[in-house]
């Protein structure tokens, strides 16, 4: 009788349990939950939070985050319009067409006039045809002439078809000079690498032009590389050019003032060549011969800006009638680091122009920037964990987990003026449905910089993840509940 009684007790237990747990589940008092006919909120959210990397963007309905903001509105997006008084008084008195100042070691553009409008770039362009054949081509590698080469337009070397040079003696030609056959040459030795083609002596100067291209197209492809989306090259020496390609589109040899500082800043501090780059640009005169030893030459560097300025690190010049004069340059003074160019800075008459532009632009980084370091705190709120199984075996307790951040982005450390400062942004998951694993992602915490007028700036992210686990609360999670309460 007792055994009856028993198992009776059970059977009850059982019933008792599925009914709680349909409750639980959004039956009401029925023995099954309800068939659901669309995701939770919080299903939706776990369908859609993915772990955070820098610069990406969470985007998830309103119900399922809850932003705990630190004085930071929504992004914006990067401005170049003069934004205090210093900078419009800078845009004002700078001659060049297009201009930017970049901070050398985060890549931030710290200053920029039309500096985002494609322009051609002159000779310019030769420091990203430096940067590429040094990380491409040996140095003492020797280099024949073609036809093609030999032909280029003033300013040259003067090499003839047939005669062959070191390379690092024509990497000093390109850079103290701006000799445009030894741009060609450079270009055509690395480029026919990959094409079958006769020796360059053979060459007609169609098979020259094809060996050109694949490294016009090495220059292009650098340069997206380095995250400079506007730049086209077409010449390895800066002569204005123009294609159209077999889809109609018009291709034009140009950059931007951003993209072009930029470039600058990948050849002095992140090219694996950086040393030799900067041993290159920076001599003053460089004497050399041919292969044979018969005909000597003599270089002299044309980067005047190297003597004008304390700390002056590198630089080249450029102009075509059609791109004015220009100009990219280096400066480290202080401990901080600047990269600039200059398009269109005047035509024959203001030749000096671009090294006022240069001074004025590197004075306005000296003096209104400094570096500053930061570690904006935010609030982590634990998250409610939806049909989640609380430690303590009681069903009817809610669970929630704390939510911790990756420790990787700060402090953060970078030139700023003044009126600048750096904002925390937390967005993050209100609900996580169970089961919550240990490291599940549950948001990020984004760091900006906020300008004197409120314009904000994206600098880094920080993903956020449960900080520990808590299991589901499924059938028999509620039996043993049951079964605890009633049997002795």
């Amino acid at each position: 009788m007792r055994g009856k009684k028993r198992v009776c007790a059970i059977c009850a237990a059982a019933l008792a349990a599925l009914m709680a747990f349909g409750t639980l589940c959004g039956g009401g008092t029925g023995l099954w939950p309800k068939v659901k006919t669309a995701p939770t909120a919080a299903e939706a959210m776990r369908a859609e939070m993915e772990i955070v990397q820098k610069g990406a963007k969470v985007e998830r309905e309103e119900p399922q985050t809850t932003p705990t903001t630190m004085k930071a509105e929504k992004p914006e997006t990067e401005s170049t319009e003069p934004q205090d008084k210093e900078e419009a008084a800078l845009t004002a008195a700078l001659h060049a067409k297009a201009a930017a100042l970049v901070d050398m070691d985060s890549g931030r553009v710290l200053y920029g006039k039309n500096a985002y409008e494609a322009l051609p770039m002159a000779s310019t362009t030769k420091i990203m045809t430096c940067i590429l054949a040094l990380e491409e081509g040996g140095r003492e590698d020797m280099v024949t002439v073609s036809a093609y080469a030999a032909g280029q337009p003033k300013v040259r070397l003067g090499m003839q078809k047939g005669m062959s040079y070191r390379m690092d003696d024509l990497l000093h030609s390109l850079m103290l000079e701006s000799h445009n056959d030894s741009a060609v040459a450079i270009a055509e030795q690395i480029g026919a690498r990959e094409l079958s083609l006769p020796e360059p002596a053979k060459r007609s100067k169609e098979q020259s032009r094809e060996a050109v291209k694949v490294f016009c197209d090495k220059m292009t492809g650098k340069a997206r590389e380095i995250g400079c989306k506007e730049t086209c090259f077409l010449t390895p020496n800066g002569l204005d050019a123009e294609v159209e390609t077999e889809t109609g589109k018009k291709l034009t040899h140009s950059t931007t003032a951003a993209d072009l500082a930029k470039i600058m800043r990948y050849c002095v501090t992140l090219s694996p060549e950086r040393a030799a780059f900067l041993e290159i640009t920076r001599t003053l005169s460089y004497s050399f011969t041919d292969g044979s030893g018969k005909q000597s030459y003599r270089c002299e560097n044309h980067n005047a800006f190297l003597n004008m300025m304390d700390g002056a690190l590198s630089g080249k010049t450029g102009f075509t009638s059609r791109a004015g004069y220009c100009y990219v340059g280096a400066l480290e003074q202080d401990g901080e680091r600047y990269a600039l160019a200059l398009l269109g800075c005047g035509w024959p008459g203001h030749k000096s122009w671009k090294w006022t532009d240069s001074r004025r632009l590197f004075s306005y980084g000296l003096e209104n920037y400094e570096y500053r370091e930061a570690a904006p705190s935010v609030v982590l709120e634990p998250a409610f964990v939806e049909n989640g199984a609380p430690a303590d075996g009681n069903p009817w307790h809610s669970v929630s987990v704390s939510l911790k951040k990756e420790e990787k982005a700060l402090p953060l450390r970078l030139l700023m003026k003044d009126s600048e400062r750096i904002e925390a942004q937390a967005e993050l998951a209100k609900t996580l449905p169970a089961p919550v694993k240990e490291g599940t992602a549950a948001g990020c915490v984004s760091y900006y910089l906020v300008d004197g007028t409120g314009k904000r700036e994206l600098l880094a992210q920080e993903a956020v993840y449960a900080g520990e686990s808590v299991e589901k609360k499924d059938f028999l999670f509620m039996l043993e509940f049951v079964l605890r309460s009633f049997l002795p």
